[in-house]
């Protein structure tokens, strides 16, 4: 039996970058269901619409849109006892972006959140990003290849969870690292309607990182494709002291 593997993305069905993956993972044996919004999705991180109903619509054998987020997507495609999905999937793809996932971005993206819905139920899973201006194609390729390595990977208690990069000029090899930090220019644009109300824009136009060894963002500037293993466990053992002193400072 082939592997089935679970697609969505944050950009929209009719994404050409979608659809360049999911053909490339037919090529590579796999069956795929494609499961995407309707409209574009980015930044909704693992928002999930919870005070209205969702449709969707089927766009062929195998690819339905749906008119939420990607979480909501991939969340829906699982649990709607065999509307879209003939039997648990074998892995989740999320993706290609159109645009880049490093660093802090992986709280953000919804294509990062498709990918993690399925990690969260123990069906491995990969998130796929790339500049605007890479080779698809190629994109596309390394990254079915990548995520059907993690078919029979994943468990209930945990599954992995990997995100994919690619630069706009790739040097043909591929980087294992950590997450950087990308930094934004924080801004709010403050508007008024022809009615004299104030309107707000998110964010400003720019954004850079610094130098970091060992980082997604160092690699990625080098000519990398980054891959990078997110974890779903996100308590800090670390702050172990920390939360120590809090306590008692606290009780006392």
């Amino acid at each position: 039996m082939r592997p089935l593997v679970l697609l969505s993305n944050d950009d929209g069905y009719e994404s050409k970058a979608l659809h360049a993956v999911r053909e490339a993972l037919v090529e590579h044996g796999a069956e795929v269901v494609t499961v995407a919004p309707a409209t574009e999705q980015s930044a909704t991180s693992h928002s999930l619409s919870l005070h209205r109903p969702l449709r969707a619509r089927k766009h062929g054998d195998g690819i339905f849109s749906m008119d939420g987020t990607p979480a909501d997507c991939v969340y829906i495609a699982l649990h709607a006892e065999g509307r879209f999905l003939p039997r648990r999937p074998d892995l989740v793809v999320s993706g290609i972006n159109r645009g880049l996932n490093l660093g802090q971005d992986v709280f953000y993206s919804g294509t990062v959140a498709a990918a993690r819905e399925g990690a969260l139920r123990g069906i491995p899973a990969l998130a796929t990003s790339a500049h605007v201006h890479a080779d698809l194609v190629k994109v596309a390729d390394l990254s079915a290849r990548i995520a059907l390595t993690l078919v029979g990977k994943g468990s209930v208690r945990r599954a992995p969870l990997l995100s994919l990069n690619a630069p706009e000029v790739w040097n043909g090899e591929v980087r294992v690292a950590r997450l950087g930090a990308r930094i934004y220019d924080e801004l709010v644009d403050i508007r008024q309607d022809p009615r004299g109300r104030d309107y707000f824009w998110l964010g400003g136009p720019g954004v850079h990182h610094d130098p970091d060894p060992g980082s997604d963002t160092d690699a990625y500037d080098q000519g990398y494709v980054t891959l990078t293993s997110l974890r779903l466990d996100l308590t800090a053992n670390e702050d172990a002291e920390l939360l120590a002193t809090t306590l008692a400072t606290a009780k006392a």
